[in-house]
């Protein structure tokens, strides 16, 4: 597995960095010889681009539109603020990790203002953009369906929000109308560059932390000893893409979650319960222990706080981080009425 971590959004400025020229003094900048193509790679590779720019928003938003690259930028910060709070908020509204972002810009002072106020960006002079696209961290080990959508999903999901804010009426009505289906699957081997991708950009909502292989998923895949489940969801707006993972080990009188994580992506259409629910009801029905590993890290606490709400409670604690938790399934957390359950192509209900 790679030692690096991935790049999942390159934030730009825009004054010789994507143009030549400084827009404030001439209308007449350029684009960068070659920046659409680095551009237009990376993003299907499914790595997002921003913007941090001091610069008049409506005149740089304009320019931008005439070269037809506007949609390529995600929350763009063009302002007067310094560049450092320009890329946390742009962290915030990705919802991604400091330590994802990659800036890029012509200034010294600007990139070294940038590694001073948001420890764990990886800063990059513009005047080599030629060679990004041969950086190592913006060369994931697999491109999948889901990478080459990464952005459109983005998008798909600025319209759900206008739509929810525009929405009058209780949130449970909201959720409803964007006539959601959570489709669980175990893990087909076309599923596993998704997967371990899964395990690599997934830190916020990962149990244990771990990363895997495409290989070592397909043995777990292939092992009878071992499920491994993989789910998408899906409105009335498109796909969320593959979103979720989960890997139990099967023994003889127990079942146990070696690996449980969600997308931070998904986690306000209140879905972050299914899949776990959907485990529970499965080892309910097999008449199994339901035990669960739990390795703390310095960002998974909400994996914690979902197990505790889940009803799982401590059975081993060795003040390392190492836990092991369990459940007596006598308390089950229902399926939310407002999402279609599927497992394996065919609609489920778990009562």
């Amino acid at each position: 597995m790679s030692a690096y971590k991935e790049i999942k959004c390159v934030v730009w400025d825009l004054d010789n960095t994507i143009w030549d020229g400084i827009l404030l003094e001439s209308e007449n900048v350029k684009l960068k010889e070659g920046i659409i193509n680095v551009l237009n790679e990376l993003d299907n590779r499914g790595i997002l681009h921003s913007i941090a720019s001091r610069n008049n928003y409506d005149d740089a938003m304009r320019k931008l539109k005439e070269f037809g690259i506007d949609n390529w930028f995600l929350y763009p910060e063009i302002n007067w603020n310094s560049k450092s709070k320009s890329i946390d908020n742009i962290k915030k509204n990705l919802n991604i990790g400091i330590d994802s972002i990659m800036f890029i810009d012509d200034q010294e002072f600007e990139l070294e203002e940038v590694g001073y106020g948001c420890k764990g960006v990886e800063t990059f002079n513009a005047a080599d953009y030629l060679l990004l696209l041969d950086h190592k961290r913006l060369n994931p080990r697999f491109i999948t369906s889901d990478s080459k959508r990464r952005r459109l999903m983005y998008l798909e999901d600025f319209k759900r929000s206008k739509l929810e804010q525009e929405y009058e009426g209780p949130q449970e009505s909201f959720l409803k109308s964007l006539n959601m289906s959570f489709i669980i699957s175990d893990a087909k081997e076309e599923d596993l560059k998704r997967a371990e991708e899964l395990t690599i950009r997934t830190n916020q909502l990962n149990t244990t932390g771990n990363t895997y292989s495409f290989n070592e998923l397909n043995e777990f895949r292939k092992c009878a000893n071992y499920k491994l489940y993989i789910c998408e969801l899906t409105d009335k707006f498109g796909s969320y893409g593959k979103i979720g993972l989960a890997l139990i080990e099967l023994n003889k009188s127990t079942w146990n979650i070696k690996l449980f994580l969600m997308s931070c992506r998904v986690m306000s259409r209140g879905v972050g319960s299914v899949l776990l629910s959907f485990i529970m009801h499965q080892a309910q029905k097999e008449n199994k222990r339901l035990l669960a590993d739990f390795k703390q890290t310095d960002r998974n606490r909400m994996m914690y706080i979902t197990y505790k709400f889940g009803n799982f409670k401590e059975i081993s604690n060795d003040k390392k981080g190492n836990i092991v938790l369990e459940n007596d399934l006598l308390q089950i957390q229902p399926i939310p009425g407002y999402v279609k359950l599927i497992y394996n192509e065919d609609s489920v209900t778990c009562d």
